[in-house]
């Protein structure tokens, strides 16, 4: 009778094929669940703060009786001014003034209560139907929303990816640099600049062209190029730069002292780490231990500040390009507020909350990508 060989009970046994499919398997529909409830919850935000958003720029409805009186006055002017209604009767001219007000007000769909109007906002606006503006045009003339806002999302990215994307870097690099001399001259003279970026930029900025527009007259007050326009490109190219220098140095010195300490004190924390000292002593040179052991680790919040950066280029400044008439989407929005242009504020709030839910739904998975220990919905972290 052969003998039977009973392995032992701890001895280690491959995966079998089958287990690694049902693996992968539970992979891909974790995977999936968590994408699918990601995306329905930042749906359900991006409505949310969309219908506020309605509300807020109709004031609860209240807009509509400015509305209301605005075509009640435009209309009686026009009657007033034509020739024919002269002759009519108060009474009667009374009469026309009420039915054209009443033919505009059912075109307008003024006549419907404002909470049933407010849904159909909402489908508009989640649709990217962002219709056509109620006084505001674009430069070639057209009132279609997406036109107007095209137009002036090139001349607010020109100015907020050149202040932002270098205030960044320029920051992160410099207290990277900063953080290998704590307690140095300079350092503590960053510390004590620090609180000068509790000024905005526009604050900075009123003094800027007060000192280089007005005083020292080298630099233009305001606006995006000379006027007229050079012909020659290089001209051209070089008279946007020369405007661009005001509004940019402002953006970056509101925002330069306290990004750096910020970033500074951040790296300091990374560089008292365990492993850090470790690291030292095994003499590993500085840029050594700078790039595995300081970068590598907060590389998650680097991408997701820099992202968030990235989003807050869309929104532009409102003050900040009014007072330096730049032609952008922050004065686009302050001139929109001013007459109570509804399509034009929703407008701008929609596509920026949809880039800013598509950052947040992209940054869980380059988290997953630059961090082994973060996996995508859920499971066990690396250990």
């Amino acid at each position: 009778m052969a003998e039977t060989t009973v392995p032992p009970v701890d001895a280690p046994t491959e995966p079998s094929e089958k287990s690694k499919k049902a693996g992968g398997t539970s992979t891909l529909a974790r995977m999936a669940r968590y994408t699918a409830v990601r995306v329905v919850a930042l749906f359900l935000t991006v409505l949310v703060g969309v219908y506020l958003s309605i509300l807020v720029a109709n004031m609860g409805g209240h807009v509509d009786d400015l509305r209301l009186g605005t075509i009640r006055e435009t209309v009686a002017i026009g009657v007033s001014m034509d020739p024919d209604s002269r002759r009519l009767s108060r009474a009667e001219r009374d009469q026309l003034i009420n039915e054209l007000v009443q033919i505009e007000v059912r075109r307008l769909g003024l006549d419907r209560p404002f909470l049933i109007r407010s849904f159909e906002f909402l489908q508009d606006a989640m649709t990217l139907n962002l219709g056509r503006s109620e006084t505001m045009t674009s430069d070639s003339g057209s009132r279609l929303v997406r036109n107007i806002i095209l137009e002036r999302l090139a001349p607010t990215l020109l100015l907020m990816a050149t202040s932002n994307i270098f205030l960044f870097f320029g920051s992160l690099f410099f207290a990277l640099a900063l953080s290998r001399q704590y307690g140095s001259l300079i350092d503590r003279a960053i510390i004590a600049l620090a609180p000068t970026s509790a000024a905005p930029g526009w604050f900075y900025g009123i003094f800027m062209i007060l000192l280089f527009a007005a005083v020292w007259a080298v630099l233009p007050f305001g606006g995006m190029v000379d006027a007229p326009p050079p012909e020659d490109p290089i001209a051209y190219g070089l008279s946007v730069l020369r405007h661009l220098t005001l509004p940019a140095s402002a953006i970056v010195i509101s925002a330069l002292f306290i990004s750096i300490y910020n970033w500074r004190t951040f790296f300091l924390i990374y560089s008292s780490e365990d492993y850090v000292e470790m690291a030292k002593a095994k003499g590993l040179s500085s840029r050594q231990i700078e790039r595995r052991y300081i970068l590598r680790p907060t590389l998650p919040t680097i991408i997701a500040n820099f992202a968030l950066t990235l989003i807050g280029l869309w929104t532009g400044s409102i003050v900040l390009e009014t007072i330096f008439n730049w032609p952008g989407l922050g004065r686009l929005l302050f001139s929109a507020i001013s007459v109570f242009d509804t399509p034009v504020i929703i407008g701008s709030v929609v596509i920026y909350a949809y880039l800013l839910a598509l950052t947040v739904f992209l940054l869980d998975f380059l988290y997953a990508l630059v961090d082994p220990r973060i996996k995508v919905g859920g499971g066990d972290r690396a250990r």
